[in-house]
């Protein structure tokens, strides 16, 4: 090797090391476990505006979703789709009894998201959601939009309990 590459070498920056994937930046594809679980990213919903994403997982033919909010921590939220409806969205009441629990509306938000994958809502648009729980912290949470809204039962899980396997 020559003088001149020697000194090129030594003058020139380092490369950047690649950063991992973080849980909120997980999107169709990647690979993620969660509470002992391996599942399949499928889906994306991002909201830009409270620095959250909605996550539609998959292991074989079981579909779970996982919430994840930035505050001043991460918080996950693992959800399972459920049946049920709602006369209007616009007169959802801040206490909803189901299976004789009773869940109180805790926060009601709404604004433009952001979809990937294979998600409830297949287009982005304005999203509204009502979250609720109960007093054994057990989670409920309402989402419409454009006409369909959908519901969903959860839990909070520990973020140690969330990790990326997988990501491309």
């Amino acid at each position: 090797m020559n003088l001149y590459k020697r000194i090129k070498n030594i003058i020139k920056k380092p490369e950047a090391p690649i950063q991992e994937k973080s849980v909120l930046d997980l999107e169709p594809g990647d690979i993620v476990d969660v509470s002992l679980v391996t599942y399949q990213v499928v889906g994306r919903t991002h909201h830009p505006q409270r620095n959250a994403v909605f996550l539609t997982l998959q292991d074989g033919n079981d579909v779970a979703y996982l919430k994840i909010e930035k505050r001043e921590q991460l918080q996950h939220e693992l959800y399972t789709a459920i049946d049920g409806r709602l006369d209007s969205f616009d007169e959802i009441p801040t206490t909803i009894e189901m299976d004789d629990v009773v869940y109180h509306l805790e926060e009601q938000y709404s604004g433009q998201v952001l979809t990937a994958g294979n998600t409830p809502f297949s287009m982005a648009g304005e999203q509204y959601v009502w979250d609720f729980q109960s007093d054994d912290r057990k989670l409920l949470r309402i989402e419409w939009q454009d006409g369909r809204m959908m519901m969903y039962e959860g839990e909070s899980v520990i973020p140690a309990d969330v990790q990326v396997m997988r990501a491309t």
